[in-house]
């Protein structure tokens, strides 16, 4: 016999069918039942198998599995209210595997709260900490959050790939309270977003770019969040010409701050004082810090090195590259995807739970997103790797 979600909160499923904009037989009808057995489910006198209850979350509702656990339906913002720093026309055109990210990402800041009793578990909270600074001075701010994550210059320089920066960089703001997660955006324009949040802010990572515009969308997103504000990384920030007001002061802020976070305009300007336009220099710099060339470039665009139609140009044409490269298909390890996507700190704080006994194999499956039966094969690989 097919094994029951008992532990299914109904409520959550009516919630989830009706966000959809799915009757109950149109449910019934994808799933080959009678209505009244969807009924069922929603009052709680059956419950639906796991198998069914993936079916309902991956195919038809577009939520994580984990959200049908919860005590109480989410509360949510739509597109527009959430990332007001985004022109309408770019919320509507938001593709619905990115709308079910955003949706993932709601989920797991309620595994956050459910996990820690509602408490982030990180002894000193950056957002807390550094505000933007009363005269608008952004190169102050960055520099300040610098010192805050302990990180010097010398350290950064030091790191041989751009895969170990985005891995130390993530590290840093995880135990000063940002939990960063990853995926893989069909939208590839993405590059990333973030959820503001009092006490569990959270950054998604598409997964799909390269390690050095991980970095730079980790910190635009970190800019966000110490403005109070959720946001979106594209890779084409043309939109920002369009916005108007403190929505554009904001994304044209956060671009700074990440630039001048990566690559500190104190020890740039003077590398960089005799810049002649040689290209080989541009990959110099980018390789000692550890970021892409357009983030380089827009630091020379800032100290009035180059022009802004020809950042343009340059921006452009490595976009170009970029998106070209995006449409490989990459293969790989489950357990080293699921352990990348979900973090160090995550996972620890999740199987912390469960070995003390706080939350049971199947609560511990919803906030990891995947089979009970996987668990142990996860915990395995994270401790080989350790």
């Amino acid at each position: 016999m097919a094994e029951r979600a008992r532990a299914v909160n109904p409520k959550v499923l009516r919630w989830a069918r009706e966000r959809s904009g799915r009757s109950v037989e149109e449910v019934a009808r994808t799933l080959k039942k009678d209505a009244s057995v969807i009924e069922s489910w929603e009052t709680g006198r059956l419950y639906p198998t796991v198998g069914q209850l993936e079916k309902l979350a991956y195919q038809l509702y577009k939520r994580p599995l984990a959200i049908f656990f919860f005590p109480e339906p989410p509360e949510e913002e739509t597109p527009d209210q959430e990332f007001r720093t985004l022109p309408e026309f770019e919320t509507e055109n938001l593709a619905p595997d990115s709308l079910y990210a955003v949706r993932e990402a709601r989920a797991m800041q309620d595994s956050l709260r459910q996990l820690t009793e509602r408490e982030n578990p990180a002894e000193s909270l950056i957002f807390e900490q550094i505000r933007p600074d009363d005269t608008g001075e952004v190169h102050e701010m960055a520099r300040r959050a610098r010192v805050h994550l302990g990180i010097s210059l010398d350290a950064q320089t030091r790191w041989s790939t751009t895969e170990d920066a985005f891995k130390n960089w993530r590290s840093a703001l995880e135990h000063n309270g940002v939990f960063v997660f990853k995926r893989a955006f069909k939208q590839s324009d993405i590059s990333a977003f973030c959820l503001f949040d009092r006490v569990f802010p959270i950054i998604y990572i598409n997964n799909s770019t390269t390690f050095s515009r991980q970095c730079f969308s980790l910190f635009h997103e970190l800019a966000h969040i110490l403005f109070e504000t959720s946001g979106i990384t594209k890779a084409d920030i043309g939109y920002i010409e369009i916005l108007t007001g403190n929505n554009r002061e904001i994304e044209i802020a956060c671009n700074k701050f990440a630039a001048e976070f990566l690559v500190p305009s104190s020890d740039f300007l003077r590398r960089a004082s005799g810049y002649e336009g040689d290209e080989h220099e541009i990959e110099i710099f980018a390789e000692r810090y550890g970021v892409s060339r357009e983030v380089i470039f827009r630091q020379l665009l800032e100290a009035g090195v180059v022009s802004e139609d020809e950042y343009r140009a340059r921006a452009a044409a490595w976009n170009a590259e970029f998106f070209a490269r995006s449409q490989e298909r990459q293969g790989g390890n489950y357990y080293a995807t699921k352990a990348a996507y979900l973090g160090d700190s995550f996972i620890n704080l999740a199987f912390a739970q469960y070995n003390t006994g706080r939350c049971s194999i199947d609560e511990l499956a919803s906030h990891l997103n995947m089979k009970a039966r996987n668990v142990q094969n996860l915990e395995t690989f994270v401790h080989r790797l350790a």
